[in-house]
């Protein structure tokens, strides 16, 4: 005979299962747990590229036999990942061929990575080291996961990506879309709060610091009211471009020029022509290469 406690539970259970029904995961994802398959996949990727920062083992970077075997770990998990992910049609000759082309581009990746690591040594004064860099930044935590996030998101891998950038989110407070674009040479400085969306395209050596948003301005809506996906609604940001702390940038016809500077807390929703610096109280050319400050206020006893 079920007590109070146990009727109480017993209809809770019930309603928790109805309410779960609409959130079935297929087999696969449920095998093991999809979370726990990405997070070894994370792992022995991160081990494979960077052994002397994530290895466990007395793994080196240079030995091929041990990051050949981290990379064959990897390759099992991101398979049993994308058969949990892809279409149930996608056959499974279909899924070889995408964890193929995976590891065929993720040396470039890797390349993107090292210049991404020179870049942010190069443009802060504070790091001792390409190392420290490496070892304590939260801009190459991120994007040690984003780069190759984008590959797969470029594959057309479903939810994986999404997942790995999210985990990136979760440690880093780094908010990085899969689908953005990113250039080379590309450093966030402190991090905290910055959010690059999808279909944002940014170009090369570029700089943001923490609380930079490029975001969508407003959604097309479709004749049920519900935003319409798959459109650009996110800024294109022009390559040598500074973007300042608590910066929002908003729209997908927004443009900001090659060279620009974006000061702090600046809101802007329209294109920026190259070589301007913008700030809150307004916007001037460069000169000689140097940002031009805004000029100053002039009492009405200066006034000529």
């Amino acid at each position: 005979m079920q007590t109070d406690n146990g009727r109480t539970l017993a209809a809770c259970a019930k309603q928790l299962c109805r309410i779960g029904d609409a959130y079935h995961l297929p087999p696969a994802f449920r095998a093991g747990g999809i979370k726990h398959t990405l997070n070894c996949f994370i792992t022995l990727l991160r081990q494979a590229m960077y052994p002397d920062i994530y290895a466990t083992s007395d793994t080196a970077a240079g030995d091929e036999e041990a990051v050949c075997a981290c990379l064959a770990g990897a390759r099992e998990k991101l398979t049993e990942l994308c058969r949990a992910a892809m279409d149930a049609q996608t056959t499974q000759v279909q899924i070889e061929e995408t964890v193929s082309a995976f590891f065929d581009r993720l040396p470039g990746a890797a390349q993107l990575l090292r210049e991404d690591v020179a870049a942010a040594y190069d443009g802060d004064p504070a790091a001792k080291s390409e190392r420290e860099i490496m070892c304590a930044y939260p801009s190459f935590e991120a994007l040690t996961l984003f780069r190759p996030a984008h590959i797969l998101y470029e594959l057309g891998v479903p939810l994986i990506p999404r997942m790995m950038t999210e985990y990136a989110h979760r440690i880093t407070g780094i908010d990085i879309h899969p689908g953005a674009t990113i250039g080379r040479r590309f450093f966030i400085d402190h991090g905290t709060g910055v959010v690059i969306g999808e279909t944002c395209v940014i170009g090369d050596n570029v700089k943001l610091y923490q609380g930079v948003t490029l975001g969508a301005k407003s959604f097309a809506t479709d004749e049920k009211g519900l935003p319409v996906k798959g459109i650009k609604r996110h800024p294109n940001i022009g390559n040598n471009v500074v973007i300042y702390a608590g910066a929002t940038i908003l729209g997908g016809n927004t443009t900001v020029g090659d060279g620009a500077v974006i000061g702090g807390n600046v809101w802007l929703t329209h294109s920026v022509p190259p070589g301007v610096t913008v700030t809150c109280t307004g916007a001037r050319p460069k000169k000689d290469g140097r940002c031009a400050a805004p000029a100053p206020k002039q009492h009405d006893d200066e006034k000529v």
